[in-house]
């Protein structure tokens, strides 16, 4: 269930070849699961005073496997505190850790991942040995080298993992900073495909009419459109390419939404949202999209709803509370020859409030990124990925949430879903499986335990 990244943030890499040796854990086989050549690669995703967080790639380089145990020793009184992936044993010194279902069958050639969070003292040598099935590994060990614990990471109470990115904390920008919302603050998927900019540097135009708000937002003409006040509407507004629509303080959307349909290159900030009639906020056939520090409640259907093709999404510090359904990405079962590959969205620093579920619900988009949200009394359930999406549920708070994260829901089949280092209080254990592709961009983790704290004081319009 782990997610292999590459950060310029953690330890460096060496790399040691090691053949069997005695004292390995001894590992029971059979002749039809006797691995006659494998190779691990063992890498210190983090390290912080006392802990570290290990990732673990087996490869298979023998005949196929159905079921298999890795087993290896600790050099240095290294402890498996918390896994995935696998199951983990340590008896003394050494360590197994066996197949999940999902996970047992490696063809020749193949590989599959794992890891897990462990404690360490002043030094933390990688293994040198590991056994597949009782074989010796001599394909090639990678690790990282042993040293000082680095001071500036901090373990999280929660069992989960810790995070890999910096540990700086994400500052809520403000949306004053700039009116045109050029960048400022941005992190996730709307970084990638040249990025996000909206009207830029444009002039701004500002309305405080659903005439002048509908005519100024239409088109592809690069433009800044400010909201004043409170525009009452129906229906759904459409967005063209190249806009900022920004709120003035206080400014509110009362009775429609927005549609974001065939655009490119769209930022939603600094609006209040309340009765719509449809949906909130809508994006469909549109690509590079950044909706943020927006508040939200008491809607009819999806609050913030990402769907049809759409791809390079963020949605960040928005609040959302009085509501059922939030946030839907990839919108029918059936819609697969049309999303796969698409609906890359990161959802972070967002503000669920008692909210009900959809928090995203998510359907084939892959890697899907849900960092850092505030989750507090959600009745139905947290994050939800099916239809084969793979969906990376990290550093998040959940507060009295009974189901913060599954796979499956509904008719949907399950998808994929890796969670690590969530903060869990008085919450349920949520369902993870499966595997995640990378995440391509860099961001840094606030520490999960003060989630609360820190999503509370920045999210929603200003």
């Amino acid at each position: 269930m782990s997610v292999r990244r590459h950060h310029a943030a953690l330890l460096g890499a060496v790399t040691a070849v090691a053949a069997a040796a005695a004292g390995l854990v001894g590992v029971t086989s059979s002749a039809a699961n006797a691995a006659s050549g494998c190779r691990v690669d063992y890498k210190v995703a983090s390290q912080w005073d006392g802990g570290f967080v290990a990732d673990i790639a087996i490869t298979n380089l023998g005949d196929p496997l159905s079921n298999w145990t890795l087993g290896w020793s600790f050099g240095a009184g290294q402890t498996v505190s918390s896994g995935w992936g696998a199951t983990f044993a340590q008896s003394g010194a050494g360590v197994t850790a066996t197949n999940l279902s999902y996970n047992g069958s490696i063809g020749t050639g193949g590989s599959t991942s794992i890891g897990f969070q462990g404690t360490s003292g002043s030094s933390n040598p990688v293994p040198t040995a590991f056994t597949l099935n009782g074989v010796s590994c001599t394909g090639g060990i990678t690790g990282s080298p042993s040293g000082q614990p680095s001071p500036s990471r901090t373990p999280s109470p929660s069992p989960s993992r810790t995070p890999s990115p910096s540990p700086s904390p994400s500052p809520s920008p403000s949306p004053s900073q700039t009116p045109g919302g050029n960048g400022s603050g941005l992190v996730g998927w709307a970084t990638q495909n040249g990025g996000t900019t909206g009207g830029g540097n444009a002039g701004t135009v500002t309305v405080s009419s659903a005439s002048a708000l509908t005519s100024a937002i239409q088109g592809t003409t690069a433009s800044v459109v400010r909201v004043s006040g409170t525009i009452s509407c129906s229906g759904m507004l459409r967005v063209g390419s190249n806009k900022t629509i920004v709120g003035a303080s206080g400014a509110t959307i009362v009775g429609c939404g927005l549609n974001v349909s065939e655009a490119k290159n769209v930022i939603i900030r600094n609006l209040v949202f309340r009765d719509w009639s449809d949906d909130a906020i809508n994006v469909q056939y549109s690509t590079n999209v950044w909706i943020d520090h927006n508040t939200l409640s008491h809607g009819y259907d999806g609050a913030i709803d990402v769907k049809r093709a759409s791809d390079f999404v963020t949605v960040s510090w928005n609040h959302l509370f009085n509501h059922d359904k939030t946030m839907l990405l990839g919108h029918s079962d059936d819609n697969g020859a049309e999303d796969r590959g698409h609906l890359r969205v990161t959802y972070h620093h967002n503000w669920f409030d008692g909210t009900t579920q959809r928090h995203p619900r998510v359907r084939f988009g892959n890697p899907v990124h849900v960092f850092n949200n505030y989750y507090n009394r959600n009745s139905g359930y947290g994050v939800a990925s099916t239809e084969g999406a793979g969906v990376l549920v990290e550093g998040n708070y959940f507060e009295n949430v009974q189901d913060p994260y599954h796979r499956g829901e509904g008719s949907s089949a399950p998808g994929n879903l890796v969670a690590r280092n969530n903060y869990l209080v008085g919450s349920g254990s949520g369902d993870a499986g499966g595997s995640v592709a990378s995440i391509p961009y860099s961001y840094s983790l606030d520490t999960p335990s003060s989630v609360k704290s820190v999503v509370t004081a920045g999210a929603g319009a200003r």
